[in-house]
């Protein structure tokens, strides 16, 4: 089992940033891909930005390509998401989630609670 923590969330005006943390109860990114999603009202949710084990090869929406970063610490077993130039469209509840193929190939997942982000226009 993995549980994940997210925190970071908040009202922040156009233009302003904000950092996500999503923190692991033990270590897995070695193991674990990695990624945060968000869902906004009335719409269903959608991959924001994902790192991958190991390489830690990164990839993101083509709409926050540029304003936003994911990122880990390792020995914090912390994965972050930095996000500039918000825009009220932004807004959602953003999802941690770990996820991993076991060894007959079906997908193993685990999510955080989730976040709150505003972008006040």
């Amino acid at each position: 089992q993995v549980q994940l923590v997210e925190s970071g969330g908040g009202l922040v005006q156009t233009g302003g940033s904000l950092r996500l943390s999503c923190a692991a109860s033990r270590s897995i990114f070695n193991i674990y891909n990695m990624g945060w999603y968000r869902q906004a009202p009335g719409k269903q949710r959608e991959l924001v930005a994902t790192i991958t084990s190991l390489l830690g090869i990164t990839s993101y929406l083509d709409s926050v390509k540029g304003r936003f970063t994911i990122s880990r610490d390792n020995a914090k077993n912390t994965l972050y998401l930095q996000m500039n130039s918000l825009t009220p469209e932004d807004t959602a509840v953003y999802y941690c989630n770990a996820n991993r193929r076991n060894d007959v190939g079906e997908r193993i997942n685990y999510w955080g609670q989730g976040t709150q982000v505003t972008v006040s226009s």
